[in-house]
């Protein structure tokens, strides 16, 4: 089995193979597949603003957004359009080149919080950033308004497998979450979209996630990876913490099964060692969120996040570096 050439027929089975590697191996694989694919010194940097918290009626287990559970984050109406442009400003002058928004909503109503939205992708779009949204679910019509503003990728995670999505989600299905995506790939936006380690799964079930992924035609252009942050107030609060370790082997998994894609050290990266970090970069990590804040969890410091790169060896991608949107 030739696993460094893009595949879109792996079985669970076959994923969780390569789980089951030893790590070092793992970890070796994942990095001659990297070097084939990217430049190993580089790393995206996105930064993650929250356009619009909290008051989401969905019941995801592990966000404090949701507006079922007691939690520290209070509902807010969607910020002005100037506010948020200024906050892309500002993370394009700290070494950004990728710029996400995030809504807690269901899903997209038409209307004049979608059109300031889009007004919002317009205008970051013009600052020479990559823009990405992440909204909840949407209809043909609203990708393509938010494509023809200049979006360059949807994020919509699928978060678990198939099987355990149940436990962790009841008031959208895994086939919701499918078909949303499936409108923004045949919209030509790109797809961002990847899982949580640490919701009360087991590895199958990590595998089961990167099959759904890497299966895909094309594979997602983007593969967040998240540990998961036990928020107060959420059913998943007292779950126990997954070994950084797992986090390390499902990065390295994405890298194999989807070579070309952008495998993205998500929330929680601040409970992960320097050492894991840095084997997570070996493995195949090319992108971080940086900045203060991801939505509601707490990031590392810009300042503190470019010295530990440098000390690494690796340098923020720069805008020009990055691949046009689709379509």
């Amino acid at each position: 089995m030739n696993a460094h050439a893009p595949r879109h027929d792996w079985t669970t089975d076959e994923v969780l193979a390569l789980y089951e590697q030893p790590l070092l191996a793992l970890v070796d694989q994942a990095r001659r597949v990297h070097a084939q694919h990217h430049d190993p010194t580089k790393v995206q940097l996105a930064t993650l603003a929250n356009v619009k918290p909290g008051g989401c009626p969905e019941d995801c287990s592990y966000c404090p957004q949701a507006a079922r559970y007691a939690t520290e984050v209070r509902s807010e109406p969607l910020l002005p359009v100037d506010e948020v442009v200024a906050q892309a400003r500002r993370a394009q002058a700290a070494g950004a080149s990728r710029f996400c928004m995030g809504a807690a909503w269901r899903k997209v109503r038409d209307g004049e919080g979608f059109d300031r939205v889009v007004d919002m992708v317009r205008e970051v779009n013009e600052l020479g950033l990559e823009v990405c949204v992440t909204l909840g679910m949407l209809e043909p019509h609203q990708i393509t308004r938010l494509r023809d503003a200049g979006l360059h990728a949807y994020n919509h995670n699928l978060d678990t497998s198939r099987e355990h999505y149940g436990d962790v989600i009841s008031t959208r299905t895994y086939d919701d979450r499918l078909q949303t995506l499936a409108h923004v790939a045949e919209a030509g936006v790109a797809v961002c979209c990847g899982g949580i380690v640490g919701l009360g799964e087991q590895r199958r079930d990590r595998a089961g996630l990167l099959a759904t992924l890497a299966c895909m035609q094309p594979h997602p252009e983007s593969v967040p990876v998240n540990r998961l942050v036990r928020a107060p107030g959420t059913p998943l609060e007292g779950e126990e913490e997954v070994d950084e370790l797992e986090v390390v082997r499902t990065v390295a998994v994405a890298r194999i099964l989807m070579p070309d894609a952008r495998v993205r050290l998500a929330a929680g990266r601040m409970s992960l060692s320097r050492a894991a970090r840095a084997l997570a970069f070996q493995a195949g990590a090319n992108s971080i969120f940086f900045g203060e804040k991801l939505l509601t969890t707490p990031n590392p410091e810009a300042s503190d996040d470019l010295a530990f790169l440098a000390e690494l060896g690796l340098s923020p991608l720069g805008r020009t570096d990055a691949p046009p949107a689709h379509g």
